[in-house]
């Protein structure tokens, strides 16, 4: 190969820089940032994979060791753990373990998927649940992971998830409460949540997961009521079932993990048409840099659909 002299060097120096100042000139997306400092192109985000895409609650849960490994060999740069697939142990032992293997592979523990409900009168209830997110904070932390799935809660008014499902996500409130009342448990329940998080460094990110963060309108409303820079929002691409767009751009600048549904081979409860390109343009207008989850829920064999879900995620966000 033959060798460019030092001013050969300075030269392509030179028409390289003046080439990415036309690019950020043309209008491609760059950080946000302060105004007194100098733009920059945006990096590329980077793919993990929920462990729920192996299992979506089918049969016997997959092991999340498992689960790791298939991450590495389909070519992802992070794995999303879903707690309740976790089992029964939930030992420091094991979390290390855990921990230790992703690292072996050269992956990210890039997110942690928790269950909660706040929405209930009973201040009991809502305590237990404030107890079990404050463990479940406890449990990122020890495993390295920097952001944590937590949601609303819902009425609990539908006989079953699947009713739930076949009413679009809409249940009746419990005889005698108003929305109102539930939005101030939610924000209560979220607020003595946060300084356990902040001391962790674990960043709460509200998803739009049923009951009142069914809407974006609803997920925002508990954000900027709390304003708080550890508790910003998860946004899932298939939770959405009316006005898809309008509310991803509602959640988009508040945004700090996306769960990226796929359904290959239909949904269990129903298949959404997602423009992973519009999402990609959506999400790169407000600057984000952050993980982009595959939750893929179709009936389809993950073992073929979800290296083909990577596959058009990355087309999507190329």
């Amino acid at each position: 190969m033959a060798t460019l002299s030092r001013s050969d060097r300075i030269t392509r120096r030179g028409l390289l820089t003046a080439s990415a100042a036309t690019a950020l000139a043309a209008g491609l997306p760059r950080f946000p940032g302060a105004a007194d400092e100098p733009s920059r192109p945006l990096r590329p985000v980077r793919f993990g994979v929920s462990t729920y895409s192996f299992w979506q609650f089918r049969e016997q849960p997959a092991p999340i060791e498992q689960c790791i490994d298939s991450a590495a060999r389909m070519g992802f740069d992070g794995v999303e753990i879903l707690q309740v697939q976790m089992g029964g142990d939930e030992s420091n032992g094991r979390l290390q373990k855990l921990k230790r293997q992703a690292h072996s592979l050269g992956l990210a523990l890039c997110g942690f998927s928790t269950h909660q409900g706040f929405v209930s009168p009973d201040p009991a209830v809502r305590q237990a649940n404030v107890d079990k997110t404050l463990h479940s904070i406890d449990l990122a932390y020890r495993l390295g992971i920097p952001t944590m799935r937590v949601n609303t809660g819902r009425w609990g008014t539908s006989k079953d998830f699947d009713a739930l499902m076949a009413n679009r996500g809409i249940e009746p409130r419990l005889p005698g409460h108003t929305d109102d009342e539930a939005f101030e448990w939610v924000i209560d329940a979220l607020e003595q949540c946060l300084p356990r998080a902040e001391e962790c460094g674990v960043v709460l990110g509200l998803e739009n997961h049923w009951g009142l963060g069914r809407t974006a309108a609803g997920v925002m409303r508990i954000v900027e009521a709390i304003d708080s820079p550890w508790l910003r929002v998860t946004l899932d691409t298939g939770n959405f079932l009316e006005d898809m767009e309008a509310q991803w751009a509602k959640l988009a600048p508040a945004t700090c993990f996306v769960q990226a549904k796929t359904y290959f081979g239909g949904g269990k409860w129903y298949t959404l048409d997602i423009d992973y390109s519009e999402v990609a343009a959506i999400l790169g207008n407000v600057g984000y840099q952050g993980w982009v989850s595959l939750e893929f829920e179709g009936k389809d064999d993950p073992a073929e659909a979800v290296p083909r879900s990577l596959a058009m995620l990355k087309q999507a966000f190329a």
